[in-house]
């Protein structure tokens, strides 16, 4: 009995000092701020929004810019609402299980948390329309180049699993969040290290946008964009 409480006793005691430093980490490392914008670049003509609901940040652009028009690669018919008055779309990727099982924190099971943090489960991404983008301390706003915009949909659809045809998969569900979302499956692994968080900072970064050296937490993304 005495070995198991010791052995106890070093399993709390590597939790913790994991905690510490994986806490400790994200604090430093998403406060090294990259890639400082220019609000006075004349090239930045693109509205271009993160948006976190707490916990999870979504990247939101234009439906339409150019010749990308985001609805020909999600059709808003996939949505339950199918209007197609929105002019914008938000774009989230994450663990397909935490996605489709938990659409709030009360449904997460031990199961779904372990398969996520482990990595060991499938990916989807998370679209979402909108008609107008309201402003907050959970919604920020920059004016980013046809550059960026298209860095960042390079990012975005390189996430995106594929059939044999090239088009976008489709998960069919009934686990949608509203009458203007839907998924669809994506590439990659969700982990402790790699969240939707790092996912969105990561394009970031690939798109020369402010963004942290590493984080996994929305907040570490927001505090760049005030």
């Amino acid at each position: 009995m005495k070995k198991v409480m010791i052995w106890l006793g070093y399993v709390l005691l590597g939790l913790v000092v994991f905690g510490l430093i994986y806490f400790s980490a994200d604090a430093v490392l998403s406060r090294i701020s990259l890639n400082k914008q220019d609000p006075s670049d004349s090239n930045a003509e693109i509205p271009f929004y993160v948006l976190s609901n707490g916990v999870h940040t979504d990247l939101v652009l234009p439906i339409k810019v150019g010749e990308q028009d985001w609805a020909k690669v999600f059709p808003i018919d996939h949505t339950k609402g199918k209007s197609a008055d929105h002019r914008f779309i938000a774009i989230g990727w994450g663990d397909k299980g935490f996605y489709l099982n938990t659409p709030e924190w009360k449904d997460l099971t031990l199961k779904t948390a372990l398969i996520a943090g482990l990595g060991i489960g499938e990916t989807a991404l998370h679209v979402t329309y909108y008609r107008n983008m309201s402003l907050g301390a959970d919604c920020r706003k920059l004016m980013i180049s046809q550059e960026q915009y298209q860095a960042l949909t390079d990012f975005i659809l390189a996430s995106l699993d594929k059939n044999a045809q090239g088009e976008p998969i489709y998960i069919q569900t009934n686990a949608q969040y509203g009458m203007d979302d839907a998924f669809y499956e994506a590439k990659g692994a969700y982990s402790l290290f790699y969240s939707c968080n790092t996912w969105s900072n990561h394009a970031l970064k690939r798109a020369k946008l402010p963004a942290g050296v590493w984080t996994v937490f929305d907040k570490g993304i927001l505090r760049h964009y005030r």
